[in-house]
């Protein structure tokens, strides 16, 4: 929020104008600090206010509940004090601050905030303290007497008259006044309102684009400016800060990629509105982190650390604080490129990805990832390939041009069995589960990173693209020849081999071997009761291994439902551990299992009236069964059947 005042002339820094407060409604973060702070000096009596002072310092800050804990401001440690809260003096014999500060006119008001050389300075004038004294309803921002001790002396000699006012509230509590922190506010006078402030407030006459084209530093921003067209943006009204990179940002990237920008005009808008943020930020307020939105739609994390300002955890703001009519200009030192302006090279140098783009760069297809060629790049994490990088040949070739999809796509319109076509001809599918987002067998492991042509998808594994059916994949694995015996023998092949979305867990020819040779001759001399358990291994609803959770219940063909669980990156089916994940089909997916599982009518069954040994353990410490409960012709006959199964 901020407020533009008209001001008498001075010749000194104050605004004096109507009365006003910069406390804003009620309730505004200010009073909520100032607040917080008369809590914690409660203790020390009435109208006493705890302060928080930078050791080596004679700055000040109201607390609020973050910074009480931590004890810090800026990274630097603190030592707390008391003293009067605003409006209020001590009295001599007593506990606190019980005493209003006596009502005077703005000129005595000013020795009562102990703002004396602002006195000094007014009665130097002819007409001010006349001003001051009489009758009206004025505000005037008085510099404390550091602020006017640490003004150089030329700087004091070019004060003039009509100093716009720009007041800005901040959610941490803090008030600025053309940048200047304000200590106390709110001191009322007869004819007005007097409010602290950390700094001389000075004339402010450029816009930002008017300092852009004044300072040399900036030759390498005002051509990129003006090639925006951004200079309409930086010359008109509003409240603005703009992080300024100045010609030493601009020199630190490769020269190929600045001309690249530079020639994009979308790629170089969406560059500098990177820089600029949607209000004015001056470096007072600033006493923790902060996340900030541009004008181009990312998150700045802006922080300090001691008395340097951070972005995204750099201190590389070389010059702060330089006021504009419409915002504030700090001077950076390196660029802030977006996603938006970089390619799939550039999004993955700041990735976790690049083992597989050094794959992509040794096959040959780095033209892809540095063009204008709308595509998305499904690259898998290094931490898959941890055992090691396949050999580049045509095989890993093809492999990996099926990791690159042939649009720009987002995440977040991505939808369940959504195909997506790759540069090797393959189709993928999209598989939305509860938790995760999965492209065939491997799954989203990150937020994308959305690029100006392409967009890069952090993978959890090297994606298999679907070779065949189910029989096909079952066929082609010797691993399985007895389960395709089978399934032809049950005179499943035609429901496996047409179109659908299976998930077979598919017994390997050990898991059959371990079956009693009795009950395996059985069971395949029966059509009817091996295709009852053939369909119970298959779902009906694809799910790779990344879309299982803690416990998914599986509808089979068979009808009884398949409990499928991950624990530890292991699966499990009906507790049995799967061997081997996700070999993909073109409808279906296929887990190897070293076991035949059972549907729950085949298992064998515990009897119902027996008792768990919980319960056994119950009756043999019970007293319940006394002499006469035990002569009872009703009760001996079970009382005796009991006793028999515990001796067992």
């Amino acid at each position: 929020m901020a407020l533009l005042g008209r001001l008498l002339p001075l010749a000194l820094a104050l605004a004096l104008g109507p009365a006003a407060t910069p406390a804003g409604p009620a309730r505004s973060p200010y009073q909520l600090v100032l607040q917080h702070s008369r809590l914690r000096g409660r203790q020390h009596g009435p109208n006493v206010c705890a302060v928080q002072k930078l050791i080596g310092t004679n700055k000040k800050y109201f607390t609020n509940c973050k910074q009480w804990y931590q004890r810090k401001i800026c990274g630097k440690s603190t030592v707390i004090s008391y003293e009067c809260c605003p409006g209020y003096e001590k009295v001599p014999g007593e506990k606190g601050c019980p005493a209003a500060l006596p009502l005077s006119n703005l000129y005595e008001t000013l020795g009562v905030v102990g703002a004396t050389t602002t006195q000094l300075y007014t009665d130097r004038t002819e007409k001010l303290r006349p001003e001051m004294e009489g009758p009206g309803s004025f505000t005037i921002f008085a510099p404390s007497n550091e602020a006017w001790s640490s003004l150089p002396a030329e700087v004091l000699d070019s004060l003039v008259s009509n100093v716009n006012i720009e007041i800005h509230h901040y959610p941490n509590g803090i008030v600025t006044v053309n940048c200047a922190r304000l200590l106390k506010a709110d001191h009322h006078a007869t004819n007005g309102v007097v409010h602290l402030i950390d700094k001389v407030i000075s004339t402010v006459t450029n816009n930002i684009q008017q300092i852009i084209e004044i300072e040399d530093t900036f030759e390498t921003l005002r051509a990129a400016v003006a090639a925006s067209g951004l200079n309409t943006l930086l010359e008109g009204d509003g409240q603005y800060t703009l992080l300024a990179p100045t010609n030493e940002a601009f020199e630190k990237i490769p020269a190929e990629t600045l001309n690249r920008i530079l020639g994009d005009p979308e790629a170089l808008r969406d560059l500098l509105n990177n820089h600029i943020l949607k209000s004015a930020m001056c470096a007072e307020a600033i006493v923790a982190g902060l996340s900030l939105e541009t004008l181009e739609g990312t998150t700045l994390e802006v922080g300090c650390s001691g008395d340097m300002l951070t972005i995204n955890g750099k201190p590389i703001i070389s010059n702060k604080d330089v006021l504009a009519t419409n915002g504030v200009i700090h001077f950076i030192d390196e660029l802030l490129i977006p996603d938006s302006a970089k390619t799939l090279f550039e999004l993955a140098a700041d990735s976790d990805v690049s083992t597989a783009i050094d794959l992509f760069r040794q096959a040959g297809l780095s033209s892809h990832l540095s063009g204008n060629e709308r595509l998305t790049l499904l690259a898998p994490m290094n931490s898959v390939f941890k055992d090691g990088t396949p050999p580049i040949n045509a095989q890993t070739k093809n492999l990996l041009l099926n990791h690159m999809i042939k649009d720009q796509l987002a995440s977040k319109y991505l939808y369940h069995g959504q195909t997506l076509d790759t540069l090797g001809g393959k189709k993928l599918r999209v598989f939305v589960y509860r938790n995760s987002l999965c492209i065939e067998n491997s799954c989203i492991a990150a937020h994308d990173k959305r690029g100006r042509y392409g967009t890069l998808f952090s993978m959890d594994r090297v994606l298999t693209p679907p070779m065949g059916t189910v029989m096909d994949v079952l066929k082609g694995d010797n691993r399985f020849s007895m389960l395709v015996a089978a399934i032809q023998s049950a005179g499943l092949t035609e429901t496996l081999n047409r179109e659908g979305v299976y998930t077979v867990f598919a017994p390997t020819n050990e898991a059959f071997q371990a079956l009693p040779r009795g009950e395996l001759n059985k069971l395949m001399g029966n059509a009817k009761e091996l295709a009852n358990i053939l369909k119970y291994h298959v779902g009906d609803e694809i799910l790779v291994s990344g879309g299982i959770g803690a416990l998914v219940r599986l509808k089979s063909l068979q009808g009884d439902k398949l409990e499928v669980s991950s624990k530890n990156n292991m699966v499990s089916v009906n507790k049995e551990p799967v061997a081997d994940v996700d070999i993909m089909a073109t409808n279906g997916v296929v887990h190897a299992i070293s076991s035949v599982l059972q549907p729950p009518a085949n298992r064998p069954q515990e009897r119902g009236d027996e008792l768990a040994d919980s319960a056994l353990e119950i009756f043999k410490q019970a007293s319940a069964f006394s002499r006469a409960t035990q002569s009872s012709v009703k009760l001996a006959p079970v009382y005796q059947r009991l006793l028999e199964r515990m001796r067992h």
